[in-house]
């Protein structure tokens, strides 16, 4: 046998107990797995705020103070011609029966009669806000006729069809992008059953992550920009980190006389070292996003380090067992041109030899082309997601831009608070000095 370290061990061992591992990994996917079809509806799109913050305390306080009436209350738009009172009435009818909003606002007319308000305050978290929008959306779509539409707006109604919207892109890319692909690896691979290696990680990896961020959306608030970096991540991690033992095994395999069960040894002690040192090292440095005080930024580190964790994790136990198991066979179907156990490229040692001969050359060449490359960034123009992250035919973005042309450009974040007149302000805390100063400039003290 040949001398390999730890590593290389932990792959013998797993080449010597094929069936003990697969069973693990069946259990884990199968476990794990049943829970990743109910991902999307556990992950909400809200959790663009600083915790903590006094935009978050202020928010949480009018919330309390004034029947949910704030940033995620449900809005609903009335539009149309004609007396718009009988699908007005239906509409507050529908809010006040769900036990998830606190109050319903009087409606808010236009000026031409045609567009009104209603708001269903919130009694729920932002999370189970959106689950509310998922669920009354359609009923309040269907309160309307030929002459009048009835749209569900707001960040509840906007995360509702931002999600769906993901969703439906989430497949649409999958079903363009696995074939690309697959064709991509075996090309790379040079054979169909080895390019089915990187895809196994990858699946196994994207049904673990999404079932464990189901069950971590049942105690915390998790983004579905999580699931979003999941696929993301899993995809490439999978090819790349079967791309790196996959080509070693096959040059330990078929380029000397080990055994499979040797080859195994040998191609985790190389490359499942570097494999591993990548997988952690993207770990570490995932983990200091979760420090960042925002839900959304820490659930696109967490989906991110889950899939990292599991495909990492398959590929340093299920993968090694699985080459045992395939042997000579991880050739099979292979392309015509692709010859077993060629492992070499004398066109790429032939570069490494002339990067080697004039490193400071090429090293300042690749400095001042990335250089080149990232000078973009010192323009770029970041901001947070809005209406605009949603399909223009959906009901959210229907219903904010029939605000917006009804009652001014803003409209629609200056319903988000509390209609009355004089205006409110909503001050925690202030001595009698400062109520004192309100009254005598008009403001309702609270």
């Amino acid at each position: 046998m040949t001398t390999v370290g730890p590593l290389g061990r932990v792959g013998a061992w797993m080449a010597s107990h094929v069936r003990l591992v697969v069973l693990a990994w069946i259990a884990i996917a199968v476990g794990l797995g049943l829970f990743a079809p109910r991902a999307e509806h556990g992950l909400s799109g809200a959790g663009w705020e600083a915790s903590g913050s006094e935009s978050v305390a202020a928010r949480d306080r009018i919330e309390g103070s004034f029947g949910g009436q704030g940033a995620y209350a449900l809005m609903v738009v009335v539009h149309g011609d004609g007396d718009l009172t009988p699908t007005l009435r239906e509409v507050a009818a529908t809010l006040d029966a769900d036990e998830r909003v606190a109050s319903v606002s009087d409606p808010q007319i236009s000026r031409d009669g045609r567009t009104a308000v209603v708001q269903g305050g919130a009694a729920a978290s932002p999370t189970e806000m959106v689950k509310a929008a998922d669920e009354l959306k359609g009923d309040l779509a269907d309160l309307g006729d030929d002459s009048v539409s009835v749209s569900l707006t707001g960040a509840p109604g906007m995360w509702s069809d931002f999600n769906e919207a993901n969703k439906t892109a989430m497949m649409k890319s999958e079903l363009i992008s696995w074939p690309v692909t697959l064709a991509i690896l075996v090309l790379a691979f040079g054979s169909l059953v080895a390019a089915g290696l990187p895809l196994l990680l990858t699946i196994l990896g994207l049904a673990a992550s999404a079932g464990s961020l189901f069950l971590v959306s049942q105690a915390f608030d998790v983004s579905i920009w999580a699931m979003n970096f999941a696929l993301m991540f899993a995809l490439a991690l999978g090819i790349d980190y079967a791309l790196f033992i996959v080509a070693r095994f096959r040059g330990a395999h078929f380029g000397s006389s080990l055994t499979t069960r040797e080859a195994v040894a040998v191609t985790m002690d190389t490359a499942g070292k570097a494999v591993l040192f990548s997988g952690v090292t993207v770990l570490i440095s995932l983990s200091a996003v979760m420090l960042v005080p925002s839900p959304a930024f820490r659930s696109m580190s967490l989906g991110i380090m889950l899939s990292v964790a599991f495909v990492l994790l398959a590929a340093l136990t299920l993968l090694p067992a699985v080459l045992a198991w395939l042997g000579d066979r991880v050739d099979k179907l292979a392309l015509p041109w692709v010859h077993a156990g060629e492992h070499r490229s004398p066109a790429f040692a032939r570069w490494a030899e002339r990067l080697w001969r004039r490193p400071w050359a090429f090293g300042l060449a690749a400095v001042a082309i990335l250089v080149v490359l990232a000078l973009p960034a010192l323009g770029l123009e970041t901001g947070m997601p809005s209406i605009k992250v949603v399909p223009e035919e959906d009901g959210s973005r229907t219903g904010y831009t029939q605000v917006q042309e009804a009652f001014g450009p803003g409209a629609p974040g200056r319903f988000a608070r509390v209609p009355a007149t004089p205006p409110v302000l909503v001050v925690a805390g202030s001595p009698s000095t400062t109520r004192d100063s309100l009254r005598s400039t008009g403001w309702v003290w609270s």
